[in-house]
């Protein structure tokens, strides 16, 4: 079957898939080994046997719900290509807005430590790792299988993060960071989107916290100060309509300069605040 053709009967088999085109190349790119422009550019090329057999048995697993990122073991995050599987969330767009909002605000010259809470992937301490080499980023890791994916995406990149797993500041006795960053667990039990979409092939204690979603992120911005710098700040995501409670969080705790910034999609996303230096004299930093 020709490259053209193939492509025109795997968006006629996802068709129910919202990226039904952007699936259907990223699938024939990973059967053929080859890039997107290969797809357009020698259209009438032809797949052999084996080519159009393997074709055949991803679609059917796509068509069944499966993730694209799981089917192919990758995802690029922050242009780094990071190997993924089932142990832990597949990273998305919008949580590259939490990198931007923590490189905004370590300045490329600094060496004081980051911190990465829930690591997962990796994906958000290998991120700032890779704009700020200078830094030590430390990830933790409550799965031993997801530290486990994160450690090789580390060797892979050739970004040495200080990982560690254990359940949020739990092994980080008597350390102290000049930000914290996390995408904790933010979803309520009850909410009908964990029986639809991607969501279905990712672990539950990934996304899923008490308090309608709202117990991870208490626990962390209660505990932070203790592991935070002087002046040092703490970026959260959660979800679209959480920004309010967690800057009541935030500010009740002692945080300043307490606000939420939006994803790509204009929804209320990462919220941050800076614990108040010992000076009190504390630089403002907006959203960007």
């Amino acid at each position: 079957m020709r490259i053209d053709a193939a492509r025109a009967w795997l968006m006629d088999q996802l068709v129910h898939s919202e990226s039904a085109a952007l699936d259907a190349d990223c699938l024939l790119c990973a059967v053929l080994d080859c890039s997107r422009t290969y797809l357009f550019t020698w259209p009438e090329r032809e797949l052999d046997a084996a080519q159009w057999a393997r074709l055949q048995a991803l679609a059917a697993r796509r068509v069944a719900g499966e993730p694209v990122a799981h089917l192919l073991g990758r995802r690029e995050f922050w242009s780094l290509p990071l190997m993924v599987d089932a142990s832990t969330l597949i990273p998305r767009p919008d949580t590259e807005v939490l990198v931007e909002q923590a490189l905004a605000r370590l300045p490329v010259d600094g060496t004081e430590p980051v911190l990465d809470l829930g690591t997962g992937t990796g994906a958000i301490a290998l991120a700032i790792k890779s704009e700020r080499p200078a830094r030590p980023v430390w990830a933790v890791e409550f799965s031993e299988a997801a530290l486990t994916l994160a450690r090789r995406n580390s060797a892979a990149l050739n970004l040495p993060l200080e990982l560690r797993q254990g359940s949020w500041f739990g092994p980080l006795a008597g350390q102290r960071f000049a930000l914290i960053a996390s995408n904790p667990p933010y979803i309520d039990g009850a909410d009908p989107h964990l029986a639809q979409g991607d969501v279905r092939f990712e672990p539950a204690s990934a996304l899923v916290a008490q308090e309608q979603g709202l117990a991870d992120l208490r626990h962390i911005i209660q505990l932070a100060p203790d592991h935070l710098l002087p002046g040092g700040w703490l970026l959260l995501e959660h979800g679209w309509q959480q920004g309010m409670a967690v800057r009541q969080l935030l500010s009740a705790r002692g945080f300043v300069q307490v606000e939420t910034c939006r994803d790509y999609g204009d929804q209320e996303r990462v919220s941050l605040g800076q614990w108040p230096a010992t000076d009190d004299l504390l630089r403002e930093v907006p959203c960007i």
